[in-house]
């Protein structure tokens, strides 16, 4: 694989895995499965080892969750609710415990024992308490933020209102609302002729999320409690001992939590825990394991989204077989026809499947599947599976042929360069782009414009109302049109206006990603503004003659990036819309969040032989401080860490006068740049 072809691959990876995370956590109707899901996942880690100077700036490697739902307040945890890495071999458990002690440079014959729990697959909630008593109550949401339930959460039986004296005066309960398979299956009957939910995990996760508590009431929701957030203090000192004490107050507690201390007994008991697996009352994924020392845990701290002191053990993925029905072929809001293959129902693992994504030509190429083919599924706990394989062995009947023209407006469908996807060429002539394209501006990781989501967006653009950004922001000279329409009053068309009006002044990154530029998500977004302050300037500069190199230069970027805004902005279609939506909204200026200090910004090396923490954990800290970290010693370092046997570099460092101090006083940088 050349370079080219690595980054091409990286870059639709990042789309595909941020997509289908918003379809997951945010819309509760997953498009893949998890194995399918998990799959892509993998493959963006190996290119990413193989080509770490390819890394993009939103990489799925730092994706947690998903932006939470636009009907819930928003709740900003304390402390960040991470997601995990996974293992999926025996080996990736052994190399997990095998950085553990290589991260805290501990001798081979030192104990490392680690607590193992079923993973169970509902959604992730935070209860917090203040002097014993539920006080919010939260999902996991972007990590960062999640939904206020904390109405639908006193509804559970399972969550105590209250604790025992004696409980630290703040503490937050981490666990997983769940639903258990036979409550899924006796709601699903109860609902028929309703919408019915693919599994219980979508059950669960409905059902928590309802504007209305008496909603969440009726529904059968369980909890199950792994471990805490922010806490004033801890009764206990390792991972078992803290999870025993919330068992303690009366929080459910998984009965197969043990403490292990080798990989022999850790990997003995997700066998065990396998074994068991469709005989649990609710549905599990795999198996966790955590360092139980949380002295360790402080230690080993976090890389982008998870804690290096965790992993998830995946089970394996579970397989049917059915008909292939038929191939259709969907398009995109950037062009792209995505083949979907049609099934005859089959039920996987409790769930019928109907459907699944075929990803591009080269796939169905690769499977050399034709609507009559007899095929192999797998999923892992969604409702939509991967074809893993074609059973029907060489019979005449003609391949299927992807198709060359759009199938929504006629234009040619082609492939650029080398990229794997066939792309519709008619831009926004093409009604299936345009209407993508206005799902994806009002979405919840763009402008997130409430009571305006994808079913209004279609009824609006095919009543005329709505063709561009532009038109949505004058959508209340229509408001009588509106109101016309059936199921729309006063008050409703009030609300829509004014959260319309709301997003006049939009945050800059989400204006930016709203616009659907090729390559341009939500991390890249940010680095844009950041770098040029406003979105006028981005657009300003992408129009120069020397734009590619300057919009390359820009830490993050790189030369796709800059292509696709170069690209975008030539389109005099897109300049016309831009001019257009520029008339109607004013984006915010770019205002950094990031507090001040003696390390942000500052470019740091470590040299010789630290004695109190590994090379590893002593980057992690001054990237945690917003310090960047270097190999090498030249004229842009700004602070040199060196311990016994530094060498060369302190020699390099007097000739660029650059200061030099040691592991102690690193040390108390450190904990005062924290504590400020």
């Amino acid at each position: 694989m050349t370079e080219a072809e690595a980054a091409n691959e990286l870059m639709r990876l990042a789309r595909q895995i941020a997509r289908h995370s918003r379809a997951y956590h945010t819309d509760d109707a997953p498009e893949i499965s998890d194995a399918e899901y998990d799959t892509l996942v993998r493959r963006n880690t190996e290119l990413e080892t193989a080509y770490p100077h390819l890394v993009r700036p939103d990489t799925p490697s730092n994706l947690v969750g998903a932006a939470p739902s636009a009907h819930l307040s928003k709740v900003t945890h304390v402390k960040a609710m991470l997601s995990l890495d996974n293992a999926f071999a025996d080996e990736d458990v052994s190399e997990f415990m095998g950085k553990v002690r290589r991260f805290l440079s501990l001798p081979e014959d030192t104990e490392v024992a680690v607590t193992a729990e079923p993973k169970i697959d509902g959604l992730s909630c935070s209860l917090r308490y203040e002097n014993g008593i539920l006080v919010q109550a939260a999902t996991r949401g972007d990590g960062t933020t999640g939904e206020n339930v904390t109405a639908n959460v006193a509804t559970i039986s399972d969550i105590p209102q209250t604790l025992p004296p004696g409980v630290p005066e703040v503490f937050e309960v981490r666990g997983e609302v769940y639903m258990a398979k036979a409550d899924f299956l006796a709601l699903n009957e109860r609902l028929a002729g309703e919408r019915i939910f693919a599994n219980p995990r979508n059950a669960a996760a409905g059902s928590l999320r309802q504007k209305d508590p008496e909603v969440t009431r009726s529904r059968p929701l369980k909890f199950l409690a792994y471990g805490w957030g922010d806490a004033s203090s801890l009764p206990g000192d390792t991972q078992f001992t803290v999870v025993q004490t919330i068992r303690s107050w009366g929080f459910p507690v998984s009965p197969d939590l043990i403490r292990a201390t080798n990989v022999d007994e850790i990997l003995a008991q997700f066998r065990k825990i396998e074994a068991l697996r469709a005989d649990l009352p609710f549905d599990i994924d795999g198996v966790v394991y955590k360092v139980d020392r949380l002295d360790w845990q402080a230690r080993l701290g976090f890389v982008a989204k998870a804690p290096r002191w965790a992993i998830a053990h995946k089970f394996p993925a579970e397989r049917a077989q059915t008909t292939l029905l038929a191939i259709d072929i969907q398009v995109g809001r950037t062009g792209k026809l995505t083949p979907v293959a049609r099934l005859e129902p089959v039920t996987v693992g409790g769930v019928v499947v109907t459907n699944a994504t075929l990803h591009n030509a080269d796939e169905i190429q690769r499977l050399g599947v034709r609507p009559g083919d007899r095929v192999t599924l797998q999923r892992a706990g969604d409702v939509i599976p991967q074809i893993l394989e074609n059973l029907t062995p060489e019979v005449i009947r003609p391949d299927f042929v992807f198709p060359s023209v759009c199938p929504q407006c006629g234009s040619d469908a082609v492939r650029e360069d080398d990229e794997v996807d066939i792309r519709c060429t008619g831009g926004l002539i093409c009604p299936a782009q345009r209407i993508e394209r206005l799902k994806h501006f009002v979405s919840r990781g763009a402008l997130d414009i409430d009571g305006l989501g994808e079913k209004t967006i279609v009824e609006f653009f095919a009543d005329g109302l709505v063709h561009s950004p532009a038109d949505i922001f004058r959508l209340k000279a229509h408001r009588q049109a509106i109101l016309a329409r059936a199921g729309w009053k006063e008050i409703s068309v009030a609300n829509l206006i004014n959260a319309i009006e709301a997003r006049r002044t939009p945050d800059p990154a989400r204006f930016l990603f709203g616009l659907g530029i090729r390559h341009v998500g939500t991390v890249t977004a940010k680095d844009l503004v950041k770098a040029f302050g406003t979105v006028e300037r981005i657009a300003e500069v992408a129009q120069h003659p020397d734009a590619l190199a300057e919009l390359s230069a820009i830490e993050g970027i790189g030369p796709v990036v800059a292509q696709a805004l170069v690209d975008f902005f030539h389109e005099e279609h897109n300049r016309e819309a831009w001019a257009d939506l520029l008339s109607e909204v004013r984006p915010l200026a770019y205002v950094s969040n990031i507090r001040a200090s003696a390390l942000t910004g500052k470019t740091i090396v470590f040299t010789g032989s630290l004695e109190t923490l590994s090379r590893d954990e002593a980057k992690a800290q001054a990237e945690s401080l917003g310090a960047k970290t270097a190999g090498s010693v030249s004229s842009k370092t700004d602070l040199i860490v060196a311990g016994p046997g530094a060498g060369s570099k302190l020699k390099k460092a007097a000739e660029l006068n650059i200061e030099v101090i040691d592991e102690a006083k690193w040390a108390t940088i450190v904990a005062e740049a924290a504590a400020s």
